[in-house]
């Protein structure tokens, strides 16, 4: 029996991300592994910009990902920094050096033509194929059940009762919950 047509789509569109990727990081010495955990780093909120929501999000063993995230921090792509009210946790930040790469990737993949109603479909995709292996859906602040509009500009977690300040309704969050 043969995959789904839309399967043998997927499986070729993400080969050639990964080529993508590959290219964006072959002249700065890097894997496409390494690319995307940088692309990943420059989305992700307060809640998913540790060594494990990394793991988590890209369904690898914390030793892959911690030799990852010491090559990115030895080459100057990334920052890694203690919470400020946890000091056992670690968080990552992209350095000027890494957000640079991540915009000139950005620029390179702006510039393919996408039909605008994909997003929508590729999400709902994405949502029950997450949902029937019961894993975290990683999906954006604002499209979260628990995400709280307070007034026009202000922003709450209604899962941790915190202050949520722009950007971060607009980044990923590992603990997302769809939206009903």
């Amino acid at each position: 029996m043969t995959a789904p047509l839309w399967f043998d789509l997927l499986e070729r569109l993400a080969a050639v991300l990964d080529e993508e990727l590959r290219r964006a990081g072959a002249s700065a010495g890097l894997n496409a592994s390494q690319v995307a955990v940088l692309r990943y780093l420059s989305k992700a909120n307060q809640y998913s910009n540790t060594p494990s929501a990394v793991a988590a999000y890209f369904g690898l063993t914390k030793g892959t990902v911690s030799q990852t995230l010491l090559a990115l921090t030895r080459g100057g792509w990334l920052r890694r920094s203690p919470d400020a009210r946890d000091r056992r946790v670690v968080r990552l930040a992209l350095t000027r050096r890494g957000e640079a790469l991540i915009r000139r990737l950005a620029g390179r993949i702006a510039a393919v033509g996408v039909p605008e109603d994909l997003a929508p479909h590729l999400e709902r995709l994405l949502r029950n194929w997450q949902q029937a292996r019961g894993g975290l859906s990683f999906g954006l602040c604002r499209s979260c059940r628990y995400f709280l509009t307070l007034e026009e500009d202000r922003f709450q977690c209604g899962l941790t009762g915190e202050r949520l300040l722009m950007p971060q309704p607009l980044k990923i969050c590992r603990e997302h919950a769809p939206a009903a």
